[in-house]
């Protein structure tokens, strides 16, 4: 009788400790890892990794699940590629806490914000639950191959309480904020992972609409995250999550430090190096540092690796998208557009133009101006 259920044999391993890789094997029984190192037992199955990296299962802590979570077990493609456990809810955008008559406004959020078609998320979600806790019993319902965790978006507690007047430039009063306040702190003592919230002018609606946070004051801000201080106080963890602009005018690492120290829990962002954003990198992990030093618990969430757009003349997005010559050409055949782009004169117009933002997509405007202004950031790629 085999001693293991499975072995993978040979594999370099990375166990996520910071040690150096080494070559070994892993073993498990009862889907739980029984040994690892240079193992002599044998195994019902077992799996050649020479050459391949044998890691603990990744955890991405920045996903949009939120509606796919209601119907999807496999939750794919993070489960093809190594995750195991994903936390969605960010950016402000999801599907709890949700009255029946916000569905619709919720949906065009996400869709906006996140480029996930509305039709799939309005025809997969049963929306069987109302409350934030009520969303964490439909999730906990449905099988599952990886393990999830949510936050509590900002948009969606802001459309519970505000509903019709959640409008753009919307000011709460203090009831709402109260009100808010008590939504969150239900949702944390529930099994929230934290609150999420975006101040973005890349974040729209499919309607061009800025997320609520946007606009959202720093004592509605403090004021949830307080309430998370108090649903954690007794025990248990909560992060209050961020996307923003920074810009130097909002001051936000100076309420973000406020926060922190007041409400007892670790502030997240974003860190990021854009044109979008009037700080540079070194600036933010400065004025984060800064505010550490004074009592606060700020965290800086950092890309893995650079990302950015392909462009191309016969694909979705090139430099010029939005300049009028290129709009009168744009639904032309490639030949057509081909001859009219090698014209001098037509070159020369198209250089001397500025943008025409009218033209674009509203639910992208923010995308579209950082591809179309930041021309120190583009390069050519080679043809090979």
């Amino acid at each position: 009788m085999a001693q293991f259920d499975l072995i993978i044999r040979s594999g370099t391993i990375i166990d996520g400790t910071g040690a150096p890789g080494f070559v070994g094997d892993v073993a498990v029984k009862d889907g739980l890892i029984a040994a690892v190192g240079q193992i002599a037992g044998s195994a019902d199955q077992e799996i050649d990794a020479t050459g391949k990296l044998v890691t603990p299962g990744f955890v991405d802590i920045h996903t949009h699940y939120d509606g796919q979570a209601t119907w999807d077990q496999e939750m794919a493609p993070s489960s093809w590629h190594g995750v195991t456990t994903v936390v969605m809810g960010n950016c402000g955008v999801g599907f709890a806490p949700a009255k029946p008559d916000r569905h619709e406004w919720l949906i065009s959020l996400m869709e906006g914000v996140e480029d996930i078609p509305g039709t799939a998320l309005a025809e997969g979600m049963t929306w069987d639950w109302e409350t934030f806790p009520e969303y964490l019993d439909a999730l906990e319902k449905l099988p599952r191959t990886i393990d999830i965790g949510t936050h509590v978006p900002h948009g969606a507690v802001r459309a519970y309480v505000l509903g019709e007047r959640e409008q753009p430039g919307a000011v709460p009063t203090a009831d709402d904020i109260a009100a808010m306040s008590a939504i969150v702190e239900e949702g944390v003592r529930a099994g929230a992972l934290g609150f999420s919230t975006s101040r973005t002018v890349l974040h729209k609606s499919v309607d061009g609409e800025l997320v609520p946070g946007t606009t959202a004051t720093p004592e509605e801000l403090i004021a949830i995250g307080k309430a998370m201080g108090r649903a954690t106080a007794a025990g248990g963890h909560a992060v209050f999550e961020m996307a923003s602009d920074l810009k130097r005018e909002w001051n936000e690492f100076e309420w973000m430090g406020k926060l922190s120290r007041e409400a007892r829990i670790p502030v997240t962002f974003a860190a990021l190096q854009s044109i979008a954003k009037e700080l540079s990198l070194d600036e933010q992990i400065a004025l984060m540092r800064a505010e550490n030093g004074n009592g606060a618990n700020i965290v800086a969430q950092i890309a893995l690796r650079g990302n950015g757009i392909i462009m191309a003349w016969q694909g979705t997005v090139n430099p010029f998208a939005f300049r009028p010559s290129w709009q009168e050409i744009k639904d032309l055949p490639w030949e057509v557009q081909k001859a009219k782009l090698l014209d001098p004169a037509f070159k020369t117009q198209l250089l001397a133009e500025a943008n025409d933002y009218s033209a674009a997509p509203q639910d992208i405007l923010g995308v579209v101006m950082v591809i179309s202004q930041g021309w120190a950031l583009q390069y050519e790629m080679d043809p090979d």
